[in-house]
């Protein structure tokens, strides 16, 4: 299983050798692919081989690049590589648009849970989030998760707050969001599956729809992650590195402690089975308080 996060801040240049992936620094590093789950490029005078591109690619691996502003801009994802990619597709597109709903439900429900949750580690009120999710439908059409948010990040962040401001607070929630969204769109790949069909985003101008609709019951790990940076929110280096360090957090998953990467796995994993037995069984992830998971 893929379990290292790799971030590169420096220019660096990356090629293959034997089979391993050989990133240049300021020294050698010499790293198998199969242990990568995702890489970060940061700095925009990094190289990178084709060889590497496509060993990253066969491994399962999501490579991120940055803007101008060291802001993940773009992933690389892998493509075709589940055995059996063309019947995931099938099962996904033929869902009924009553199963996605009851998806979308158990989504939802999920994410207002671990928003209460993250409140309560932050030791705000959640009194009213901790009610909402039994509010929510079958499709939410009542569109309690978007009243959810109006009332947690207020609550999480000050009454000031506005989730769409220019400001450290939002700019380093979007940058762990990219982070889990790029995640996401990985495993789901990886899986067979197409992210630009949701079970409930369905943009046209958006090829991650379904990353979109699977990554929302994580959200609430960035924001309790920002909450504890103790005001060190500007994206400075330790800021970005804590931030994409994401992945490799604690979450319960099954009622078992597993990384976030890993959990969004597992998630993909019960998504394909919920198409097969046309049921909303999903492995749903639960915020636990910010800490390093731990491989036994």
């Amino acid at each position: 299983m893929a379990f290292r996060n790799v971030m590169v801040e420096s220019p660096a240049r990356i090629s293959v050798k034997n089979n391993q992936l050989l990133i240049f620094t300021d020294r050698e590093y010499s790293l198998s692919a199969e242990d990568i789950s995702a890489i970060l490029l940061e700095s925009r005078m990094s190289t990178i081989t084709t060889a590497a591109l496509s060993l990253l690619g066969q491994s399962g691996c999501a490579l991120f690049v940055c803007d101008e502003k060291h802001l993940p801009c773009a992933v690389l994802t892998p493509f075709s590589q589940h055995s059996r990619a063309l019947a995931s597709a099938q099962l996904q597109l033929s869902a009924s648009e009553p199963l996605k709903k009851r998806l979308w439900q158990a989504l939802v429900k999920a994410k207002i849970s671990n928003q209460a949750q993250c409140l309560q580690f932050c030791k705000k009120d959640n009194r009213t989030l901790s009610d909402m999710p039994a509010r929510v439908r079958s499709g939410d059409p009542d569109n309690v998760e978007a009243t959810s948010a109006q009332i947690y990040f207020p609550l999480l962040f000050g009454t000031g707050f506005v989730r769409r401001n220019n400001d450290a607070i939002n700019a380093a929630l979007n940058y762990g969001y990219a982070i889990l969204r790029g995640q996401m769109a990985r495993t789901l790949a990886v899986y067979g599956f197409l992210p630009a069909f949701g079970v409930h985003h369905h943009s046209e101008l958006n090829a991650f729809n379904l990353a979109d609709d699977f990554m929302e019951p994580f959200r609430p790990v960035i924001d309790l992650l920002v909450y504890t940076l103790d005001g060190e929110v500007e994206l400075r280096s330790e800021q970005k590195r804590r931030l994409f360090n994401c992945l490799n957090l604690d979450i319960l998953s099954g009622g078992e402690h597993h990384s976030v990467s890993y959990a969004m796995d597992r998630l993909v994993q019960s998504y394909a089975r919920s198409l097969k037995e046309k049921s909303t069984s999903l492995c749903l992830p639960m915020l636990v308080e910010t800490r390093q998971h731990r491989y036994e």
